[in-house]
Protein backbone atom coordinates (compact mmCIF):
# COMPACT_ATOMS: atom_id res chain seq x y z
CA UNK A 1 0.00 0.00 0.00
CA UNK A 2 1.43 3.38 -0.97
CA UNK A 3 2.33 5.66 1.91
CA UNK A 4 -0.46 8.06 2.87
CA UNK A 5 -3.16 6.11 1.03
CA UNK A 6 -5.86 4.21 2.82
CA UNK A 7 -7.94 1.61 1.07
CA UNK A 8 -11.60 2.03 1.92
CA UNK A 9 -13.33 -0.84 3.70
CA UNK A 10 -16.55 -0.98 5.61
CA UNK A 11 -15.71 0.10 9.19
CA UNK A 12 -16.48 -3.26 10.79
CA UNK A 13 -14.74 -5.21 8.02
CA UNK A 14 -11.33 -3.58 8.49
CA UNK A 15 -11.63 -3.80 12.28
CA UNK A 16 -12.35 -7.53 12.20
CA UNK A 17 -9.56 -8.16 9.70
CA UNK A 18 -7.13 -6.03 11.71
CA UNK A 19 -7.95 -7.79 14.99
CA UNK A 20 -7.67 -11.25 13.42
CA UNK A 21 -4.23 -10.41 12.02
CA UNK A 22 -3.17 -8.78 15.31
CA UNK A 23 -4.08 -12.01 17.10
CA UNK A 24 -1.95 -13.95 14.62
CA UNK A 25 1.09 -11.68 14.48
CA UNK A 26 1.08 -9.37 17.55
CA UNK A 27 2.22 -6.73 15.02
CA UNK A 28 0.08 -3.58 14.73
CA UNK A 29 1.69 -2.29 11.53
CA UNK A 30 1.40 -5.63 9.76
CA UNK A 31 -2.20 -6.08 10.93
CA UNK A 32 -3.16 -2.57 9.77
CA UNK A 33 -1.55 -3.22 6.39
CA UNK A 34 -3.43 -6.53 6.06
CA UNK A 35 -6.69 -4.70 6.89
CA UNK A 36 -5.95 -2.02 4.30
CA UNK A 37 -5.74 0.93 6.70
CA UNK A 38 -2.99 3.12 8.08
CA UNK A 39 -1.67 2.34 11.54
CA UNK A 40 -2.76 5.84 12.61
CA UNK A 41 -6.35 4.86 11.78
CA UNK A 42 -6.28 1.85 14.07
CA UNK A 43 -4.65 3.81 16.89
CA UNK A 44 -7.31 6.53 16.54
CA UNK A 45 -10.08 3.89 16.65
CA UNK A 46 -8.47 2.35 19.72
CA UNK A 47 -8.47 5.72 21.51
CA UNK A 48 -12.05 6.63 20.59
CA UNK A 49 -13.92 3.29 20.67
CA UNK A 50 -14.06 1.43 23.99
CA UNK A 51 -15.27 -1.83 22.39
CA UNK A 52 -12.46 -1.76 19.82
CA UNK A 53 -9.97 -1.01 22.62
CA UNK A 54 -11.24 -4.07 24.54
CA UNK A 55 -11.14 -6.30 21.45
CA UNK A 56 -7.61 -4.99 20.64
CA UNK A 57 -6.36 -6.19 24.01
CA UNK A 58 -8.15 -9.52 23.60
CA UNK A 59 -6.40 -9.96 20.24
CA UNK A 60 -3.04 -9.06 21.78
CA UNK A 61 -3.66 -11.58 24.57
CA UNK A 62 -4.43 -14.25 21.98
CA UNK A 63 -1.36 -13.23 19.97
CA UNK A 64 0.74 -13.42 23.11
CA UNK A 65 -0.51 -16.95 23.77
CA UNK A 66 0.28 -17.90 20.16
CA UNK A 67 3.73 -16.35 20.45
CA UNK A 68 4.38 -18.26 23.67
CA UNK A 69 3.44 -21.55 22.00
CA UNK A 70 5.57 -20.75 18.95
CA UNK A 71 8.49 -19.84 21.17
CA UNK A 72 8.16 -23.11 23.08
CA UNK A 73 8.05 -25.03 19.80
CA UNK A 74 11.21 -23.26 18.59
CA UNK A 75 12.96 -23.89 21.89
CA UNK A 76 12.24 -27.59 21.58
CA UNK A 77 12.86 -28.24 17.89
CA UNK A 78 14.57 -25.11 16.52
CA UNK A 79 14.29 -23.81 12.97
CA UNK A 80 16.06 -25.25 9.96
CA UNK A 81 18.51 -22.87 8.30
CA UNK A 82 21.13 -23.30 5.63
CA UNK A 83 21.41 -24.51 2.06
CA UNK A 84 19.12 -27.46 1.62
CA UNK A 85 18.31 -30.62 3.57
CA UNK A 86 21.88 -31.95 3.62
CA UNK A 87 23.42 -28.70 4.91
CA UNK A 88 20.55 -27.46 7.09
CA UNK A 89 21.18 -26.77 10.74
CA UNK A 90 18.84 -26.11 13.63
CA UNK A 91 18.80 -22.50 14.76
CA UNK A 92 17.54 -21.58 18.25
CA UNK A 93 17.74 -17.76 18.08
CA UNK A 94 14.72 -16.42 19.94
CA UNK A 95 15.77 -12.85 20.76
CA UNK A 96 12.91 -11.22 18.82
CA UNK A 97 10.30 -13.50 20.37
CA UNK A 98 11.61 -12.71 23.86
CA UNK A 99 11.43 -8.97 23.12
CA UNK A 100 7.81 -9.30 21.95
CA UNK A 101 6.89 -11.35 25.00
CA UNK A 102 8.43 -8.71 27.25
CA UNK A 103 6.73 -5.85 25.41
CA UNK A 104 3.27 -7.37 25.72
CA UNK A 105 3.53 -9.09 29.10
CA UNK A 106 1.87 -6.34 31.16
CA UNK A 107 -1.07 -5.63 28.84
CA UNK A 108 -1.72 -9.33 28.34
CA UNK A 109 -1.57 -9.93 32.07
CA UNK A 110 -4.24 -7.26 32.55
CA UNK A 111 -6.42 -8.86 29.87
CA UNK A 112 -6.07 -12.32 31.42
CA UNK A 113 -7.05 -10.87 34.81
CA UNK A 114 -10.13 -9.29 33.23
CA UNK A 115 -11.04 -12.65 31.66
CA UNK A 116 -10.68 -14.36 35.02
CA UNK A 117 -12.93 -11.76 36.65
CA UNK A 118 -15.54 -12.21 33.91
CA UNK A 119 -15.43 -15.96 34.44
CA UNK A 120 -15.84 -15.46 38.19
CA UNK A 121 -18.79 -13.11 37.65
CA UNK A 122 -20.43 -15.66 35.34
CA UNK A 123 -19.98 -18.41 37.91
CA UNK A 124 -21.47 -16.27 40.69
CA UNK A 125 -24.42 -15.30 38.45
CA UNK A 126 -25.00 -18.96 37.61
CA UNK A 127 -24.95 -19.95 41.30
CA UNK A 128 -27.34 -17.11 42.16
CA UNK A 129 -29.73 -18.19 39.37
CA UNK A 130 -29.70 -21.78 40.64
CA UNK A 131 -30.34 -20.64 44.20
CA UNK A 132 -33.26 -18.50 43.01
CA UNK A 133 -34.77 -21.48 41.14
CA UNK A 134 -34.41 -23.61 44.28
CA UNK A 135 -36.08 -20.88 46.34
CA UNK A 136 -38.96 -20.64 43.85
CA UNK A 137 -39.41 -24.43 43.90
CA UNK A 138 -39.44 -24.44 47.69
CA UNK A 139 -42.01 -21.61 47.76
CA UNK A 140 -44.19 -23.59 45.34
CA UNK A 141 -43.86 -26.74 47.49
CA UNK A 142 -44.72 -24.74 50.62
CA UNK A 143 -47.74 -23.14 48.93
CA UNK A 144 -48.91 -26.54 47.69
CA UNK A 145 -48.46 -27.99 51.20
CA UNK A 146 -50.43 -25.11 52.71
CA UNK A 147 -53.27 -25.76 50.22
CA UNK A 148 -53.21 -29.51 51.03
CA UNK A 149 -53.27 -28.79 54.79
CA UNK A 150 -56.11 -26.32 54.34
CA UNK A 151 -58.13 -28.77 52.19
CA UNK A 152 -57.57 -31.54 54.76
CA UNK A 153 -58.80 -29.39 57.63
CA UNK A 154 -61.92 -28.19 55.80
Amino acid sequence: MAKGKTRRRAPKAWRDMFLAELALTSNVTRAADKAGVDASTVYKARRSEPDFYRRWHEALAEGYDNLEMDLLRRLRIGELTGGGPAKSRRKYDNAIAFRLLSAHRESVGRQKALRANEDEDAIIASINAKLEKMRQRQLAIDADQDRTDFDASA
